[in-house]
């Protein structure tokens, strides 16, 4: 290590690392909540078809850039660390592009909008990609066992849940007051200055720059070759499909399903995010008894149940009630989904002798943004089947289009990430295996 290095051995606060979730998810939630909202219900300018061309190509492009960004991220050796340097430059242009998203120049024609939104949400869908897939990285090196683990990442679910109630569900009010330039202002400085104070109290092991610099092509090379990779990467997908198709229809539910309005709409995502929260240390609780891998499909298995009476209720009251159900199942995935990564990073780790959580770490963001293909199918389903276009146009029977992407198409997908999760076990690793990979790389280092 260089004399100049501000890295230290001493531990990372749960809470300093933890808060960092609040900043990174504040400006993402509304991107991908509202973004079809805006663009095709709000302005009225695209159509559902178009977005979802967006959205398909917006994937391609981050297949490509999140091994990337990881690769890098895992190469970096600087005074500060190998995460925070990118943490920190990241931060400021995420906010930037996110502002600039929300911000449509007056005057711009049908085409010029569509092209306007299409290099803008790649913009901020790849810096999202570069500060997530470092924030990620950060989790597994900072906390070693897997009790540190349980914790830590329960207390940062509870700040993602919080940062949900602003950006998702508080937002079609704050939108109807002050518009959705100004609310994506507020949300950046917000975004801002939380990511740049957990980077800032993060410690970096100096240890972890001193193990050797991963190889771009055989890292990838040998993720790839992980079943394990496969199983967990395609049910994660699954899951955030499921979740993103849901609170992207919320808003055209309320609208065509309740005849509600913005209101009705804060108040069935609050529902789903103060019951995940309320429901995190139960599931902490259930983790103890069941162990991670049966708490994890449980939880799944909640989530899908909770969709089957969405596509039947009419009322707020009932659809609140499935809701409550959702967001508890929802709450088990939050506690449960990243300690699962980790114990396949800490098997890499022993198996390979080198440390690539940024690299593994991007490589499942690939696929966690093939979930943007099962958006887009969602989207091209209500276009082409139910006949909706837009706010203007909105078809025959925009409320069965609703019931669809709230309740019928996230239920198919659940199944399918529950189907996925059958086939992951740890059966040659125990509960504390990180206590092996610390044995591991301390001999590496002597």
């Amino acid at each position: 290590m260089r004399k100049d290095s501000k890295l230290t051995a001493r531990p990372t606060k749960p809470i300093n690392y933890a808060i960092g979730m609040f900043g990174t998810s504040i400006p993402i939630n509304m991107f991908k909540t509202f973004a079809f909202v805006f663009y095709v219900d709000h302005l009225a300018v695209l159509t559902a078809e178009k977005f979802a061309l967006i959205i398909a190509a917006y994937t391609i492009l981050d297949a490509i850039d999140n091994p990337v960004y990881g690769f890098l991220s895992d190469s970096t050796r600087s005074r500060w660390g190998r995460r925070r340097p990118w943490l920190v430059i990241g931060a400021p242009l995420l906010a930037l592009s996110f502002i600039m998203f929300f911000s449509v120049p007056a005057g711009l024609s049908e085409g010029s909008v569509f092209w306007y939104a299409l290099i803008m949400y790649m913009f901020t869908g790849t810096l999202d990609s570069m500060i997530n897939s470092n924030y990620g990285a950060l989790f597994p090196e900072l906390f070693k066992t897997e009790t540190q683990r349980a914790k830590t990442n329960a207390l940062r679910q509870v700040f993602q849940l919080v940062a949900m109630i602003v950006s998702i569900a508080l937002t079609p009010i704050v939108t109807e007051k002050i518009g959705y330039r100004n609310t994506s202002i507020v949300y950046s400085i917000l975004a801002v200055v939380v990511i740049l104070y957990m980077a800032l109290n993060s410690h970096e092991t100096p240890e972890a720059q001193k193990m050797p610099k991963p190889n771009l092509f055989k890292t990838v090379w040998d993720i790839l070759r992980n079943p394990k990779f496969w199983i967990y990467g395609l049910s994660n997908a699954a899951f955030f499909a499921a979740l993103a198709i849901l609170q992207q229809s919320v808003s055209l539910y309320s609208k065509y399903v309740l005849n509600e309005g913005g209101l009705a709409s804060t108040i069935m995502l609050a529902s789903v995010i103060v019951c995940a929260i309320l429901g995190i240390p139960v599931w902490v609780k259930i983790m103890k008894k069941l162990k991670l891998m049966k708490t994890w499909r449980l939880s799944m298995v909640f989530v899908a149940v909770s969709l089957i009476p969405l596509f039947f209720v009419n009322t707020l009251v009932a659809t609140i009630v499935s809701l409550v159900v959702l967001g508890f199942g929802y709450g088990g995935s939050c506690v449960t989904m990243d300690i699962v990564a980790s114990r396949i990073l800490d098997e890499d780790t022993l198996r390979h002798g080198v440390k690539r959580e940024g690299t593994f770490s991007s490589l499942i963001g690939v696929l966690n943004k093939t979930s943007n293909l099962f958006v887009a199918g969602g989207f091209l389903i209500v276009s082409r089947v139910y006949g909706y276009q837009n706010g203007d146009f909105p078809g025959p029977d925009p409320s069965s289009a609703a019931r669809f992407l709230l309740s019928l198409f996230p239920f198919i997908v659940m199944i399918f990430c529950v189907i996925m999760s059958l086939f992951l076990n740890f059966k040659n690793l125990p509960e504390q295996q990180t206590v092996a990979v610390e044995e591991s790389e301390t001999k590496k280092e002597q």
